[in-house]
């Protein structure tokens, strides 16, 4: 176990950021859970480095980044950041032995975040450095949602790279205490209150819940995570998109929301998109966590699946422009909802895409559209984690993978069983698919997908492609 003694330009105290406001809130409500928004990274060693060396690097981009050096804290003025000019990060060593370095490395980073961050008075982050017959092969890092968001680990990850390179960077201009300082003047207020209003206008008469049947009986644990690896729904999905010119991002969420819609039973998903808010130049390399929820309305058209793609990627865009606010202005109108229609409706359905480019460029040559269906018997799901207490109903999430279309879903078994859960996945792949080769009237959905709504009694019509390998 070795130290690392770090030093930056300058240390102070600021109230939170939105973004930290955001993950503040949700560190609170998930108490013992909220391992949940822990990040697991690994940063490779590139080049024959020396334990030395790499420490240094370490040190480069901790005294860079205040968000590094910071802890968090409850006042009587409300939560606060505080930025130490210095301080020290305990490093473990551990040799890989004859284990591939990036695999330990990443097993390494995930048990360093199942233990929740005393974000009081432990900074955010932990790191471990795997070497292998004595030289240094990979960094493996658990950090707290509070400091960074994936966009500022992809940043990290960039300057890692340069400084190992040898670079000069130049410094990182603006820090969680710069945002928190202009997040106060116009004109985020006014931009704040703008979304506020959107999110009112949707919540003040929409569904109290995501789906309309009561609770039953959990399975044990009661909250797990699905996931499929399928390079047919990656192959799909980029062709889609380029065929109808948006993003693949709105065609994945045009699937999932429409899975989502039909298994609740209804015409109209209402989801929370997690959107990286950086389109203000100086965020864009902010490593801090910008990251906000957007909330997204789809209404289902009475026509085909090209229209949902069309209205998704619409609904999205009206989401993303009101996801910048005061978490805590936005809670205190949802407060008030509540008051009002009793409690405050249940927005427990989430999609995130992780990756940082809208395309898979390690997938394998696919052939024409009609070969595409081929790729579907190839494709494997499997429960990836179980995480207790995290309330979500049901939350997609779009993981980076450069040779494969990685798509997980987080569900509440007391709302859908894990069976359930595997043939939404297998739904969305099985809908993609459908739509390269023919126009898929949104009345064929359930067909097309096998799985029709679910009211609490299994009610599908079988996942599409029953039978492949787990």
């Amino acid at each position: 176990m070795l130290t690392v003694a770090f030093g930056g330009t300058r240390d102070g105290q600021a109230p939170l950021t939105w973004g930290q406001r955001l993950i503040w809130r949700a560190v609170h409500l998930m108490g013992d859970s909220q391992t949940f928004l822990s990040c697991p990274w690994v940063l490779p060693v590139y080049g024959r480095r020396d334990l030395g060396s790499v420490l240094d690097t370490l040190r480069v981009l901790l005294g860079r980044h205040e968000s590094l050096r910071t802890t968090f804290a409850a006042t009587p003025q409300g939560p606060v950041q505080r930025v130490a000019r210095g301080g020290e990060l305990t490093v473990d060593v551990v040799e890989a032995g004859q284990e591939r370095a990036l695999r330990v490395a990443e097993r390494l980073a995930a048990e360093l975040g199942r233990t929740a961050f005393a974000h009081d008075r432990e900074l955010p982050l932990r790191c471990a450095v795997v070497v292998k017959g004595g030289r240094p092969t990979a960094l493996a890092f658990a950090f707290s949602h509070l400091a960074v968001d994936f966009q500022a680990l992809n940043t990290l990850s960039q300057e890692w790279r340069a400084l190992l390179r040898g670079e000069e960077l130049p410094p990182a201009e603006w820090q969680p205490m710069d945002q928190a300082a202009v997040e106060r003047e116009e004109p985020y207020p006014a931009r704040s209150a703008k979304s506020v209003r959107y999110w009112h206008s949707v919540l003040a008469e929409g569904p109290l819940d995501v789906f309309d049947h009561p609770p039953r009986e959990a399975e044990d644990p009661r909250f797990i995570e699905v996931g499929m690896e399928s390079v047919a729904l990656a192959t799909a999905a980029q062709r889609l998109a380029e065929r109808w010119k948006m993003s693949t991002t709105s065609v994945l969420l045009a699937a999932c929301a429409t899975v989502l819609a039909t298994v609740s039973g209804r015409p109209r998903a209402v989801m929370q998109l997690v959107h990286s808010n950086r389109r203000d130049a100086r965020t864009r390399t902010m490593v801090g966590t910008v990251e906000q929820d957007g909330l997204f309305v789809l209404d289902l058209p009475a026509t085909d699946f090209a229209a949902t793609c069309r209205a998704a990627h619409r609904g999205a865009l009206t989401a993303y422009r009101n996801a910048h606010y005061d978490p805590f202005e936005m809670q205190a109108m949802r407060e008030e909802i509540g008051r009002r229609r009793g409690r405050e409706p249940d927005l427990d359905a989430f999609f995130n895409d992780r990756r940082t480019i809208g395309t898979w460029p390690g997938l394998p040559p696919a052939g024409p559209d009609e070969d595409v269906a081929r790729l579907a018997e190839k494709t494997r799901t499997y429960v990836t984690n179980a995480w207790p207490g995290v309330r979500f109903k049901a939350f997609f999430t779009v993981v980076s993978a450069a040779h494969t279309g990685q798509l997980s879903l987080i569900v509440d078994t007391a709302y859908l069983p894990g069976d359930i859960a595997e043939a939404m996945l297998r739904g969305v792949e099985a809908l993609l698919v459908r739509a390269l080769t023919e126009e898929v009237p949104m009345t064929a959905v359930p067909q097309v997908c096998g799985i029709g709504p679910y009211d609490g009694r299994l009610r599908t019509a079988g996942p599409p492609g029953a039978g492949r390998s787990r």
